[in-house]
């Protein structure tokens, strides 16, 4: 597992552009994995900070227990449609899995909040490529390091 800060250390391009996805909106969608083992999606909101991407929400959420259970979880940045041709390029959307570390109490604003911080398993990047005929998908991993492929 890696965090945020060795991620923008190896690969600062990618970790500027995936940071930029969720720096552009505040509401981001999260997978979880309910007692039962099935997955849970919620709304949430993050901050990349500090060195680290954190994940924050209302106290006693079900998300919260979720990752206090099971602490694997994914996250997708906000979804926009890819913008017609001849406009500005589309930048994508953003994914990031990995195991969510609870924060201590008080020790993040807003105070009552629920914060967890990520422990990377992987960040995609995934674009369309030029022409708008193929998907250029970017991705890291600790240990791998950067990877990209067309399909």
């Amino acid at each position: 597992m890696g965090t945020w800060k060795e991620f923008a250390s190896e690969e600062p391009d990618l970790a500027e552009r995936v940071g930029g996805l969720f720096a552009a909106h505040k509401h981001h969608t999260m997978a979880t994995l309910r007692l039962d083992g099935s997955p849970r999606i919620s709304g949430t909101e993050v901050k990349i900070e500090d060195g680290g991407l954190f994940l924050g929400m209302m106290s006693g959420t079900r998300r919260a227990a979720d990752l206090r259970r099971d602490p694997r979880m994914a996250l997708h940045s906000h979804t926009v449609d890819p913008i017609e041709e001849g406009d500005e390029p589309w930048l994508g959307d953003a994914k990031v899995g990995g195991r969510a570390i609870e924060v201590p109490a008080g020790t993040r604003e807003p105070e009552g909040a629920e914060w967890f911080q990520i422990d990377l398993h992987e960040v995609v990047l995934t674009m369309l490529g030029s022409p708008a005929d193929h998907l250029v998908i970017e991705s890291w991993r600790p240990g791998r390091g950067r990877n990209s492929q067309r399909r």
